[in-house]
């Protein structure tokens, strides 16, 4: 049977969505805006249903608005705006969600100009395309990946803006299981939010017992004949295949209900979406499903009357962001009660209160500042929610410290029963001390008030924690969750070498001879201690900087203590400090590692964040300036080690013991995602290990306690030393026959290599070196250390991957069977090497490439590959790519093979156009069309082409109601051979006049007999 991505995942795909309530809707019998993808005719009747008092030119004049908000660069910010918008003209109904119009289509061309894609399946909210799903069959070899990589090229393609605006969720999956051992995501389910550069994909792991039965309608017969007749799949119906297939438990059908089953789409679209001012520009971020579960479990105990408890996210988990969500979400809570809810954030530190005015205002929230008691005194007392002119919603972010006098902030009085505040109190692991007046008077402000304490690290014992102070959780996500889903990454804890070791231990006798009898604070103070202890930290990070080639990396130091601290700025101000550069982005990976390039990577500039040290205003410039880039490394003590959130923060210098939840807090703090890193680095120069082993195990008890069973899945933060040693000792092995000392002999001997499978090796190999390069030296393999120059692992880790990239490239062109297996190939990602690089080559590359693209869509979009112009046409790329390598090539050539590639282009494109054409004549059945043309050029059958088509189209009517009947009958070719020739006689002689001979009967029999079972068996036609 037919047995690919459009039978195993679409189709059943589409079954599950009717079944959660999307009426099945046949492109051939609708009209849409091409330029939108609106369906106008669904837009308008929907909208004038949902809003009784609007006229039809109204409502026209509304989808002309929004068609101008679609025009914007604002990543469709007005546009998701206006969506959500329920004063006015509704254009969806959130408040009775059931009454908008829920269709599902499949194969909307989303089309500008000669640029377009098809996906999979699109759902519809009131005829607007907001979401889309694209699908590929389990164990695919370009899988999730490649599909990943054509939709970065599309969103950034400025031609498909309009869709993108439009689109508020997408859905990608290969109907696998998640691979708990898979970190690119190559397998499983994922959803995403639209973007203009890169979308970020996430995990999606169901946290609640849907009763299908009641979510679910009963399968319809009728309704599945008529989506398998729509997509030309008659053939499936009743193979086991298919029946599996449409289980509601495969991994798309999972997603598919997690996420679009009414109230949870209604919840998506409301409240889990948010547009975030970035550095770099607007983004457009969707809550990850722990923020979502977080949010909803918040509501259940407030339905309960709980009006405490902690939300137990580890770091990096986005928990401002959740407190963000949840005042939208609770807003609308409070709102149906006709309650007014006012929104407050506590911190415990000054650079806390501005990181959290930084989030909220960059996520579009007015953020009020409270300065002081009678400020927070008055600023209770409104009964107002929002304060500001435009209407936006607000919250007030206020430190707690200013809750230490007074307890009596309002009185029985000031009690307002229409007034619900809401306290989401930080980091609350520390500095609410019960035994002071902070917490004390917070508790007393006002005693109805809902508090929510967000922590990754809850304080645990007996004397006084989390659980106790602020009530049970309410919602738990712990970091071995937060790594699996690719939220945050992995430690690897480095000991100092040896030969350091012997240097502190000789300054540590100088300054004892030298100062005598003195603490050691003085000591780990003293420069003679300091210098050393720099010298070899700048050299690590310098050396780590070049292994990954990619200077926008940033470390931090933990000193012993403050006058360390101070210490170590001072002697790199005179050793290492040079002019401040701006560093936006990583620098370009070198051809080389001379001394030019070297520089590329040092250390150049430094902060020093103290209390006592600057202004609070300096410190947040500082601070600022290291997340964008343009300071190296940050010296601190105290500050910054709970709460600083730097993606591009890849390593840490602990130079002191850290206690108890302080130092998961601290750890945390380079295990944020960053490019392509799959771990966050740890220097250890005090020895962390017991303090760290202790504190996990009291987690991992508290863990157990609150979890049950579900401890099984709580893993160490580190990566551990016996994981890291059978991955060293897996790469020796790899890399043992190569030379990798020389890049030149390097390149040489792996470009002899065709095997996919060894190069694969290799370049993995090369990865988990540059990872594990500074555990490769701590750890004795001094072998592979004289075998590696880990300055140049770069360069042969590009060598590698390049090579890998090309023999794949030219095993589908050299070694095909059919002419398939080139269509599968982004021959656009062809690698260029020139002797010298000048603009007008990468100019030349680039046009050649995206002509390479659009030849290669162009292709892979034709159905008939027997067809003579076709043939003609692949054998004319073939010739192209085959008669000298496209990646070396001159300028003239360059331009001469544009040309080529364009004529080409042109000729496919029109060769697609005609097919396009005649498909639709037969309800898009490539069968009948590809049966058509062998016809027509076989010729002498019949002069009007009209008469064809009649005779096959009732053909293909008679052959598809038998089959849709009887499936067996494609199993028996003797069988399906006779009832097809009857109807082909039926239909051309006594139905359509057109006489055919015995010979031409059987010609005519064959091809449609060959046509079905070449779909039953999945053979390329």
């Amino acid at each position: 049977m037919k047995f690919n991505e459009d039978s195993r995942v679409k189709i059943p795909s589409i079954l599950h969505l009717v079944r959660l309530g999307y009426e099945y809707l046949s492109l051939k019998n609708q009209k849409w805006d091409k330029e939108t993808n609106i369906f106008t005719n669904i837009f308008l009747e929907s909208v004038q249903r949902i809003n009784h008092d609007i006229e039809k030119d109204e409502a026209q004049r509304l989808l002309s608005d929004i068609s101008l908000m679609l025009d914007n660069e604002d990543l469709g910010r007005q546009f998701y705006e206006r969506l959500i918008q329920q004063e006015g003209h509704k254009i969806i109904d959130f408040e009775n969600f059931g009454n908008n119009t829920f269709n599902v289509v499949t194969e909307l061309t989303y089309k500008n100009g000669e640029d377009e894609f098809r996906p999979d399946i699109i759902l519809l909210i009131n005829g607007l395309p907001l979401v889309f799903i694209e699908v590929k069959k389990p164990n695919n070899k370009e899988g999730i990946l490649a599909e990943r990589k054509r939709i970065n090229q599309r969103f950034q393609n400025k031609k498909f803006r309009r869709f993108i605006n439009i689109t508020q969720l997408m859905v990608f999956s290969n109907n696998m299981e998640y691979d708990p051992n898979d970190l690119d995501q190559i397998q499983g389910a994922f959803y995403a939010s639209a973007s203009y550069h890169k979308p970020i994909f996430n995990f999606f792991r169901e946290e609640e017992n849907f009763d299908l039965s009641k979510l679910l309608k009963p399968e319809d017969e009728a309704i599945e004949d008529e989506i398998l007749k729509d997509n030309n799949l008659v053939i499936i119906k009743r193979s086991p295949e298919f029946l599996t297939n449409k289980s509601p438990k495969t991994p798309t059908n999972r997603i598919s209900t997690s996420l679009f089953s009414r109230d949870r789409l209604k919840f998506t679209l409301q409240y889990a979406i948010a547009y975030v001012n970035e550095v770099k520009g607007l983004e457009k971020h969707i809550m990850r499903y722990p923020q979502i579960f977080a949010t909803k479990a918040i509501a259940k105990s407030l339905d309960k009357d709980i009006r405490k408890g902690i939300i137990w996210h580890t770091q990096g988990s986005g928990k401002t962001a959740l407190a963000y969500y949840n005042v939208k979400h609770l807003t609308d809570y409070y709102q149906e009660k006709n309650i007014i809810p006012k929104f407050y954030f506590i911190v415990d530190r000054l650079d806390l209160l501005l990181q959290a005015k930084r989030e909220f205002s960059a996520r579009g929230l007015t953020v009020n500042i409270v300065n002081s008691r009678s400020e927070f005194a008055k600023d209770i007392k409104v009964k107002s929610a929002i304060k500001n002119d435009r209407g936006n919603p607000e919250i007030t972010v206020v430190n707690i410290q200013k809750f230490s006098d007074d307890a009596q902030i309002i009185k029985e009085q000031d009690y307002d029963i229409n007034v619900q505040r809401i306290y989401f109190l930080d980091e609350v692991h520390r500095s609410y001390n019960p035994e002071g007046s902070f917490l004390a008077n917070l508790e007393q402000s006002d005693k109805q008030a809902v508090k929510i304490g967000l922590t990754g690290t809850p304080l645990l014992g007996d004397d006084y924690n989390s659980r106790s102070l602020f009530g049970d959780y309410i919602h738990k996500y712990y970091y071995n969750a937060s790594i699996a889903d690719g939220y945050t990454l992995r430690l690897i804890r480095e000991e100092i070498e040896t030969n350091y070791k012997m240097v502190l231990e000789e300054a540590l006798k100088a300054i004892e001879i030298q100062q005598g009898n003195i603490s050691k604070k003085e000591i780990y103070a003293h420069h003679k201690f300091v210098e050393p202890m720099l010298d070899y930290i700048v050299n690590d990070f310098e050396a780590f900087r070049l292994t990954y080639a990619d200077n926008s990396i940033g470390g931090m130091v933990v000193c012993d203590s403050s006058d360390q601290a101070k210490m170590m700025f001072e002697i790199f101000n005179k050793k290492y400090r040079q002019q401040p550069e701006l560093v936006t982005q990583a620098a370009e990976e070198p051809e080389s590692y001379g001394d030019n390039k070297r520089k590329r990577y040092k250390v150049k500039t430094a902060a020093l964040i103290l209390h006592d040290i600057g202004t609070k205003e300096e410190r947040k410039d500082q601070v600022e300036d290291f997340k964008a880039g343009k300071i190296d490394i940050l010296f601190v003590y105290n500050m910054l080690l709970t709460g600083f959130d730097a993606k591009r923060l890849k390593k840490l210098y602990i130079g002191r013991i850290i206690k108890k939840h302080n130092l998961l807090q601290t750890l945390t703090r380079v295990n944020r995602t960053y490019k392509n890193y799959r771990y966050g680095y740890v220097v250890d120069f005090a020895d962390i290990r017991e303090e760290f082993n202790k504190t996990n195990r009291d987690y991992f008890n508290e863990l157990q306690e609150v979890l049950g069973n579900e401890i099984e899945h709580y893993s160490n933060i580190f990566k551990s030393k016996e994981e890291i040693q059978e991955e060293i000792a897996d790469i020796k092995e790899v890399l043992f026959h190569f030379d990798t000392q020389n890049a030149e002999i390097f390149s040489q001997q792996v470009s002899e290599i065709s095997d996919p499978k060894k190069m694969t090796e290799i370049v993995k190999a090369l990865g988990n070196a540059k990872s594990l390069y500074n555990l490769i030296r701590l750890f004795g393999h001094y072998e592979l250390l004289e075998k590696i120059d880990f300055k140049k692992l770069s360069i042969l880790y590009r060598e590698a991957s390049n090579h890998l990239q090309l023999i794949n490239q030219k095993d589908a062109v050299e070694n095909s069977t059919d002419t398939t297996n080139l269509l599968n190939v982004a021959l656009e990602d062809i690698i260029f090497k020139f002797n010298k690089i000048g603009e007008e080559e990468l100019i030349l590359a680039d046009q050649l490439k995206d002509t390479l693209r659009k030849t290669r869509e162009e292709l892979a979009n034709n159905f008939d590959k027997k067809d003579p112009e076709f043939v003609s046409l692949y054998e004319e790329l073939e010739r192209l790519f085959k008669k000298k390598k496209l990646e070396e090539v001159s300028q003239e050539e360059m331009k001469a093979n544009i040309g080529a590639l364009k004529d080409i282009h042109a000729k496919i494109l029109e060769l697609n156009r005609q097919n396009r054409l005649l498909q639709a004549k037969y309800n898009n059945d490539p069968k009948y069309c590809r049966i058509h043309k062998r016809l027509r050029e076989k010729g002498g059958l019949t002069k009007r082409e009209t008469q064809l088509f009649e005779a096959l189209q009732s053909v293909k009517s008679e052959a598809d109601l038998q089959v849709l009947q009887n499936s067996k009958l494609l199993e028996n070719e003797g069988y399906l051979d006779k009832m097809m020739i009857r109807l082909v006689i039926n239909q051309f002689v006594k139905q359509n006049n057109i006489p055919l001979n015995p010979e031409t009967s059987k010609f005519i029999n064959n091809l449609v007999v060959q046509e079905y079972t070449n779909e039953f068996h999945n053979r390329i036609a």
